[in-house]
């Protein structure tokens, strides 16, 4: 035991001192460190990069054109497969309305993501993009790297081509979503269909090169060793090294939807010690965002004093991993409240994270 605390020690020395730490030390705060080590490690690399005690948020909303998919990822319960009599793709007057409603409250950031519907192809998104930014004054965090690898592959497009048609339409910024793990051996086994490690990585290393930024997600929980949740973390932060084109990092652990996972849900106490070593591990990335809707306001509340300085998004609706809890979304007083009496200042922000008042 004093073997490892002078260990953890060593480790918070380094924290201190503004060192990066290695992939050993990583898994050394996994097994070992106390939940108030974390926090205390957390915290410091929290205040170095922001010294203010301001927590940001967007107003946004999440819309999902389709739920049309026939990727069929055990985690997941929201797809339906192509000619499923409960498929949709939503007509662009409702995706209009939804959009409507999210400037009515002041709202900057559309979330857009469906399933990889077959039916659909580059010069839908294109339009789709460009007949939104025509109506509406929006941030467009649009399509995750499968949808987007998924139009490349069916309108025989490169990735690249790909990317600067979609940019050209409207395309802001690109959701983290579709990364769960990257670690190959835990990608086989919960979404054999999905794209690899590398595939994922390579894209987002195309999109920040055309000066698309990204967040950048890890959902955790399905069976993986805490081993493989640094390397994930290890090859975040090595992309970000090469870019910088990852705006936010956000963790969440995996929920049971009725999905064909079947798996437990995460707890409170290792979502706190995921998202602690995760801010310590991503000395390179501006900002870690609250996972809230998967957690539960309270958990997201707590997690301010484990590294993170952003609440993330409004949502208005969730509809992907949507349980008894992400089906209590937080109106925009509750999500001021619970930053404000956790001793921040809450403050709105756009995609960018530039203040917005």
């Amino acid at each position: 035991m004093a073997e490892s605390n002078g260990r953890i020690e060593a480790i918070a020395e380094k924290v201190e001192a503004g060192e990066r730490l290695c992939f050993d030390d990583g898994v050394e705060l996994f097994e070992r460190a106390t939940l108030l080590e974390l926090s205390a490690m957390a915290d410091c690399v929290r205040w170095r990069l922001h010294p203010e005690p301001v927590v940001t948020y967007v107003i946004g909303r999440n819309i999902n054109y389709t739920n049309v998919c026939w990727v069929q990822c055990s985690f997941c319960a929201f797809y339906r497969v192509p000619g499923s009599t409960e498929g949709y793709l939503l007509p662009k007057e409702d995706i209009f309305h939804k959009i409507q409603e999210l400037i009515e409250l002041g709202g900057t950031e559309v979330l857009l993501q469906g399933g990889l519907n077959p039916g659909l192809k580059i010069d839908y998104y294109e339009d789709l993009l460009t007949s939104i930014k025509a109506r509406f004054p929006v941030h467009l965090h649009a399509l995750s790297t499968v949808e987007i690898s998924y139009i490349s592959d069916s309108s025989r497009l490169s990735l690249k081509d790909t990317l600067k048609r979609l940019k050209a339409a409207g395309l802001d910024s690109i959701p983290g979503a579709g990364a769960e793990l990257l670690v190959d051996e835990v990608r086989e086994r919960v979404s054999p269909l999905k794209e690899s490690a590398s595939d994922w990585l390579n894209l987002m290393q195309i999109a920040h090169g055309l000066g698309i930024p990204s967040t950048a997600t890890m959902m955790y929980g399905v069976g993986e060793t805490l081993a493989q949740r640094i390397e994930h973390l290890i090859r975040i932060r090595e992309l970000q090294d090469r870019t910088g084109g990852f705006t936010a990092f956000i963790p969440w652990s995996y929920q049971p939807n009725g999905d064909a996972l079947r798996g437990r849900g995460g707890s409170g106490y290792g979502y706190l010690r995921t998202v602690a070593v995760s801010r310590i591990m991503l000395d390179n990335v501006q900002h870690i965002q609250a996972s809230w809707l998967t957690m539960g306001p309270k958990i997201g509340q707590l997690s301010l004093q484990y590294g993170v300085n952003d609440f993330g998004s409004t949502v208005l609706e969730e509809n992907v991993v949507r349980t008894a809890v992400t089906a209590q979304l937080m109106p925009l007083d509750e999500i001021r409240r619970n930053i404000a009496d956790a001793g921040f200042v809450p403050k709105r922000r756009n995609s960018r994270y530039q203040l917005l008042e």
